[in-house]
């Protein structure tokens, strides 16, 4: 395995918590739709004339087409399921569930692309796992699953991220048998399109600019980044397995908590800091072990 996986790994973990960080802001600005589409142009314009060339090649591939446009579909599905988890649930219960994201990753490598990392590195993911559930949680009876599995926007949320897991592997696929750039140009050229042609039929499509104007402070920069994020997910898959590489890129969410404790000056719960501790301590061991 090569370092330049671990290397990219890190930025993407990087330009997430920044991404993160904006879009929170960007949607409740200018909307969801409103952000996913601005983010979905960014990267359609912004990428175009690194990949205009490869375009003849790939339509002229059918499978590889066919494998963009699925990851494209299973990409906005899985968004409007987690939007909807939002929408319908609680915050603090829900962002759990979103957790269970990386386990569905490391499993359809494992099953659909036969990624086999050992016994080892897959108790360290376990690990990794473990401290995202309990990072993002505020308290601690939010983890007791039985219980709020009926809670209100929990089974969107669960299904959004069984997609997210699904969407995470084929972005590995299309990285490495496609490129890193070409995959995240047709994707977030189809979001783009789509979410263009939803807003249009509400009659708001005429609004964009104006939401450009209002939120340009957020938008742009959630933008950027969330590209910027993609792309080095996409490239890290193609030095790493795609387990390693997402185990590294999710540990943002402890640099954001993190940030919240420095910057904000927020407390966190005991169980927080252990999350915060087995995040730290997994992504390191993989990462010694990536270099070993």
């Amino acid at each position: 395995m090569h370092p330049f996986g671990i290397f990219f790994a890190f930025a993407a973990l990087l330009a997430w918590t920044g991404g993160d960080f904006f879009i929170q802001r960007s949607t409740r600005k200018v909307g969801n739709w409103e952000t996913l589409f601005f983010i979905g142009a960014i990267g359609l314009i912004g990428i175009f004339p690194f990949v205009k060339d490869e375009l003849p090649r790939l339509f002229e591939n059918p499978s590889q087409l066919a494998l963009l446009f699925l990851l494209s579909i299973i990409t906005l599905v899985a968004a409007l399921f987690l939007f909807e988890g939002v929408k319908r649930g609680k915050l603090a219960i829900i962002e759990p569930v979103f957790g269970i994201e990386l386990t569905f990753t490391v499993g359809f490598s494992y099953v659909l692309g036969g990624e086999h990392l050992g016994l080892g590195i897959y108790g360290v993911i376990l690990l990794v796992f473990v401290g995202i559930l309990l990072t993002v949680v505020k308290k601690s009876n939010h983890l007791y699953f039985h219980k709020i599995l009926f809670e209100r926007g929990v089974i969107w949320a669960a299904i959004g991220s069984i997609g997210m897991g699904l969407m995470n592997y084929l972005w590995g696929v299309g990285s490495q048998t496609i490129s890193p750039l070409l995959t995240i140009w047709f994707v977030h050229s189809f979001l783009a399109i789509a979410c263009f042609l939803y807003l249009f039929t509400l009659g708001k499509a005429g609004s964009i600019f104006n939401h450009l104007r209002y939120g340009a402070s957020t938008v742009i920069p959630a933008s950027i980044f969330d590209n910027l994020a993609w792309i080095f997910y996409g490239y890290a898959m193609t030095f790493a397995p795609i387990s390693i590489v997402t185990t590294i890129s999710e540990s943002y969410i402890a640099l954001l908590v993190l940030l919240g404790i420095f910057v904000n000056r927020e407390k966190i719960a005991p169980h927080q800091f252990i999350g915060i501790v087995c995040i730290l301590v997994g992504t390191i061991i993989i990462s010694l072990m990536f270099f070993d």
